[in-house]
């Protein structure tokens, strides 16, 4: 029989969820960079062979919510204990198990399966490892614990192993050929958010959205006119910078990656505009794409 089914990524900012489902698909889905709360919608990542499919799907950090942006992404982590077959729970060795207690409690009440992700163990000892998995498994009895690295990929291979265990019989939900549900628009806005989180600091990247507003592909080349929306003028001015070289320096190097994403040459536009608190306005979340309900 064919096996396929979704299993769903969740856990706290910053703990490698990122990094980890792209090491799973074996392909660049999400934005991985060292700053939290960079994925900021429910991604999924498709990863086939002839006998299984799996469908992983990334969501962002859970945080308490501090304006209507950061309700949308609780929204779409809860969503994900709801509808997986497999639930994949990552913590790390550096944050504190008892945090968001809420959504902990949550996870420990599911019947499916939850295979529970120690990540970064490089990154501490094997006295510290050893009373986290003690510590993991008085706060979610029925998890199954693996200690990982996803950046150096140790123990992913039997986490895969472990999923394709745990899946049920069932025929593929999207065709085989398929690595994600997202339209080729979607990566070209994070591709141009991740440079933005990387190369600003503070406040600048979690104020900004991008929207492409024209996607023209021809044979060998690909016309991309994307549009940054942030929330101030002060806003405006940093992300330009002086003679605009902050922004050219930002569109060469999405540029350079989108080449490689597409395996095309790029032609790339980016503007920048002004939308006032668009982080708390129900209108202009729906129009960026974001789940209010």
């Amino acid at each position: 029989m064919h096996k396929a089914g979704f299993v769903n990524i969740v856990g706290n900012p910053n703990v490698g969820k990122s990094t980890l489902m792209n090491a799973l698909v074996g392909e660049r889905i999400s934005i991985a960079t060292f700053k939290a709360q960079t994925t900021r919608h429910r991604i999924m990542g498709i990863y086939n062979t002839e006998e299984m499919q799996i469908v992983f799907s990334d969501t962002p950090g859970v945080v308490k919510p501090a304006y209507k942006l950061q309700e949308s992404m609780l929204n779409f982590s809860t969503s994900a204990l709801i509808d997986a077959d497999v639930l994949l729970y990552v913590t790390d060795t550096i944050e504190s198990p008892d945090k968001n207690s809420d959504f902990l409690a949550k996870v420990s009440k599911l019947e499916l399966p939850v295979l529970l992700l120690i990540n970064k163990i490089d990154q501490t000892n094997q006295e510290k490892l050893i009373e986290l998995v003690e510590t993991w498994k008085e706060l979610i009895p029925k998890a199954e614990i693996i200690p990982i690295s996803a950046l150096s990929k140790f123990n992913v291979d039997y986490v895969l192993k472990r999923i394709k265990e745990l899946l049920p019989d069932s025929p593929p939900y999207f065709d085989k050929d398929q690595l994600t549900d997202k339209p080729a628009r979607f990566f070209v806005n994070e591709i141009i958010r991740e440079k933005i989180l990387l190369y600003y600091d503070k406040e600048i990247p979690y104020s900004v959205e991008v929207v492409v507003e024209q996607f023209k592909e021809e044979a060998k080349l690909i016309r991309i006119h994307a549009v940054i929306y942030v929330e101030r003028d002060s806003q405006k001015g940093i992300i330009i910078g002086k003679q605009g070289k902050a922004l050219k320096k930002i569109s060469t190097e999405a540029r350079r990656d989108l080449e490689r994403f597409f395996g095309k040459s790029i032609y790339l536009e980016t503007f920048v505009k002004v939308d006032k608190d668009w982080r708390s306005s129900d209108k202009e979340l729906r129009n960026f794409g974001y789940q209010l309900d």
